[in-house]
């Protein structure tokens, strides 16, 4: 595969997978920074997310160092959803899960990817939204997820395209790649503008 070097600071088998999707073969490398490193009062959802993801690429940025020529492109985003204003990242334990998700049903709630894109001294700074909202989800279907393990990681407990997938009663209004952690529509093109990837798979 042909294109510029893309570094994703992220270990996120979802964001990878995303851009694989799209024609891209990122290399990953996680930044040793924690999703509650940044939690400043009154920011809006937007510039929190937004920030998080400027602190991933830049930590990972100077943990490469000069790494090759060209320099890789580095990618990093941050996803949170919101209860009103209040920003809900990864449940910290089964129990925190549980609660998330019982909170989620019958209204909606916001979730937010901030990206940052670092390629040639320059700064692409931006984020994306899109409201989901969850039906009348059954308590025993609740707690059958919550034991599978698989809220593990995942903003707010869920992965959209799993749960839809799985049959939950969730619609999302907006691009659902910013749900599952990459706002596509607008990453895509900014990578293949730079240089990354050939050209195929579909954004």
């Amino acid at each position: 595969m042909s294109g510029r070097p893309l570094v994703l600071a992220s270990a996120s088998p979802r964001r990878r997978a995303l851009l694989e999707a799209a024609g891209f073969r990122p290399r990953s490398f996680a930044a040793d920074l924690e999703d509650d490193a940044v939690r400043v009062r009154f920011l809006l959802p937007e510039a929190l997310v937004e920030a998080l993801a400027a602190f991933k690429a830049a930590r990972v940025a100077r943990l490469l160092g000069d790494d090759g020529d060209p320099a890789p492109v580095v990618l990093a985003a941050d996803t949170l959803c919101f209860d009103g204003s209040r920003p809900v990242g990864k449940p910290r334990d089964a129990a925190e899960a549980a609660e998330f998700l019982r909170s989620w049903r019958g209204r909606p709630h916001r979730t937010v990817t901030g990206v940052c894109v670092l390629a040639d001294g320059r700064r692409s700074l931006f984020s994306d939204a899109a409201t989901v909202e969850v039906g009348p989800l059954e308590e025993g279907e609740i707690e059958r997820y919550v034991a599978s393990g698989d809220w593990r990681g995942k903003a707010g407990g869920y992965n959209l395209a799993e749960r839809i997938a799985a049959g939950w009663p969730i619609r999302c209004e907006g691009d659902p790649t910013s749900v599952m952690g990459l706002p596509m529509a607008r990453v895509a093109p900014l990578l293949r503008s730079l240089g990354c990837g050939s050209g195929e798979g579909a954004a």
